[in-house]
């Protein structure tokens, strides 16, 4: 192919990815705004300035939280090459606009492995993935603790099988933390099946990571968590100051690891979201409304915007 002919394809997937993520992001946001509607409904009963502080707050820690995953970006990809902390800002925030168009957020690991050489694309992808795992990891752990206490409190018919389901989260949880602490038994497995033996290359790099690196990259997880959780946090008392704050925790725990599990398209992720959240939460409060309009209004706030920002870094990507 000619270099002529790369610019133009090159210009050509650009503005495929914009249209495509700016018609979902556009759909979505059209179709949501009863829920949003209902947010601006429960805020107009509220003193203006305690929401905008408020709003303003969850903004902000909307970018803490994509600081923290791009500075764990950062960290991941020193196993393959030095990138700076803006480029993996940069990384970060395409792979969200890729990601609004794809199921269960697979777009994010292109729109963010482009940003690296392309020597280093496909290694990139399993570099990412370690991360994600410790992202997933924190997540359900978190949430086998809320599952626990769910059960107790809630669970008053078919206890066996409660306990039971309880049981195998357990087992899954552990499992995963041995062997995310021991992410490189993944390429001696890998090494085990002939045909992806020869692709020894790409994925040698998940057996890169030492203990205390593994370590680090949990801790960026553990921080992301914690950001996004006051997230919810804060807007949940703000529509519902009288919501006892340690049963909201728990069920926002509970909330995030079932959201999880449940494979979905970003973009319509916020109808998963508040279906789930609206049938959790009425164990702790009759507020259902309210807690889909708190749930669409951090979705609007954590993907709609970042995927805008995004669309910009779009235009930088290099494919050839």
């Amino acid at each position: 192919m000619t270099r002529s002919a790369k610019k133009v394809v090159s210009y050509l997937l650009k503005a495929g990815i914009l249209i495509i993520a700016g018609w979902f992001i556009y759909r979505q946001f059209n179709k949501k705004n009863n829920d949003l509607k209902q947010f601006e409904h429960f805020a107009s009963q509220i003193s203006t300035t305690h929401v905008v502080i408020v709003m303003g707050l969850v903004v902000m820690l909307m970018f803490l939280n994509w600081f923290l995953e791009a500075l764990k970006w950062r960290y991941v990809t020193k196993a393959l090459i030095n990138i700076s902390l803006w480029e993996a800002v940069e990384a970060v925030f395409c792979g969200l606009t890729w990601a609004v168009t794809t199921p269960n957020r697979l777009g994010e690991y292109g729109g963010r492995v482009m940003f690296l050489p392309p020597r280093k694309r496909i290694p990139g992808i399993f570099a990412m993935g370690v991360g994600s795992f410790s992202q997933g990891s924190v997540t359900n752990v978190l949430g086998v603790i809320a599952m626990i206490w769910f059960v107790v409190n809630f669970i008053h018919a078919n206890l066996l099988l409660a306990w039971g389901v309880v049981a195998i989260g357990v087992i899954i949880v552990a499992m995963q933390l041995i062997f995310y602490f021991h992410i490189n038994w993944a390429v001696t497995l890998l090494d085990r099946v002939p045909f992806i033996k020869k692709y020894h290359r790409f994925f040698e790099v998940m057996g890169r990571y030492h203990t205390h690196e593994l370590i680090k990259i949990m801790g960026f997880s553990i921080a992301r968590y914690i950001t996004f959780s006051m997230q919810y946090f804060l807007v949940f008392q703000l529509l519902m100051p009288h919501m006892a704050v340690v049963s909201m925790m728990l069920m926002l725990m509970l909330f995030f690891v079932v959201s999880s599990a449940i494979p979905s398209l970003d973009l319509f992720d916020i109808g998963v979201r508040g279906f789930t959240a609206s049938h959790l939460f009425v164990y702790v409060t009759d507020q259902n409304i309210a807690v889909i309009a708190g749930v669409s209004s951090i979705w609007l706030i954590n993907l709609f915007i970042p995927a805008i920002l995004g669309s910009l870094f779009v235009l930088k990507l290099k494919f050839f």
